[in-house]
């Protein structure tokens, strides 16, 4: 979808200014809020698209207002509404009104490290062979789907090299909604700076995406 997360060429944002030395946290509570994130998502009911998902369908005036683990307890607090463990009145009130949805499975803190450890690796299998081999020329599909997705909104409709064929990966945009897994190609996918940011930019750049293979077509 075209949130208010996919700011690549937006103008009137100022630059990135990185902080120096900066901490993995600014305050306590950003502990906890990274904690409570991933203690929910390994109840198992929603996966890590639907979780970006989550995020990026914020209000754009919220979105923007929010710092950055702000903007994940408020998508937690959406995920967990979603799915029953907490009704409205529960978040408005601060506390149980009654019993929610049982989660499938419970993070244990003895278990955290090997978990984390583990992670969620999400490449698949692909049985077909890949469309697409290294060197084709390729133009990703210009839409502005209201369902997620991670081609980048300035990388839509651009003509582009294939660089490297990855392996097969879950697809988020269908993943996100539920409809399964439907694994497929990964291509890095290089463009000329020019074509994405017009005659402007300078000739000497280019920009590098990893795209799936249904955001592209021979071009």
């Amino acid at each position: 979808m075209n949130g208010p997360q996919d700011l690549g060429g937006q103008m009137g944002f100022g630059p990135v200014a990185p902080e120096k030395d900066e901490p993995l946290f600014h305050a306590d509570w950003e502990r906890r809020a990274l904690g409570l994130t991933i203690a929910a998502g390994a109840m198992g009911h929603w996966n890590i698209d639907e979780s970006r998902h989550a995020r990026e369908s914020l209000h754009p005036a919220d979105y923007y207002s929010s710092t950055y683990y702000e903007i994940w307890i408020k998508a937690l607090e959406i995920l967990l509404e979603r799915h029953g463990f907490v009704s409205v009145q529960e978040l408005k009130e601060g506390h149980s009104l009654g019993k929610g949805t049982e989660p499938k499975r419970v993070l244990k803190a003895e278990n955290v490290a090997a978990v984390l450890a583990k992670g969620g690796p999400c490449d698949r299998p692909v049985a077909a062979p890949p469309r697409f081999k290294v060197g084709d020329r390729v133009r990703t599909h210009n839409f502005s789907p209201q369902t997620h997705t991670r081609l980048p909104r300035y990388a839509r409709g651009k003509s582009g090299r294939i660089e490297a064929v990855r392996d097969g990966f879950v697809f988020p945009d269908t993943n996100a909604h539920g409809k399964g897994e439907n694994p497929q190609y990964v291509y890095t996918v290089v463009f000329p700076a020019t074509e994405i940011w017009g005659d402007e930019a300078d000739p000497t750049l280019t920009v590098s995406i990893d795209a799936w293979e249904n955001y592209l077509e021979p071009a």
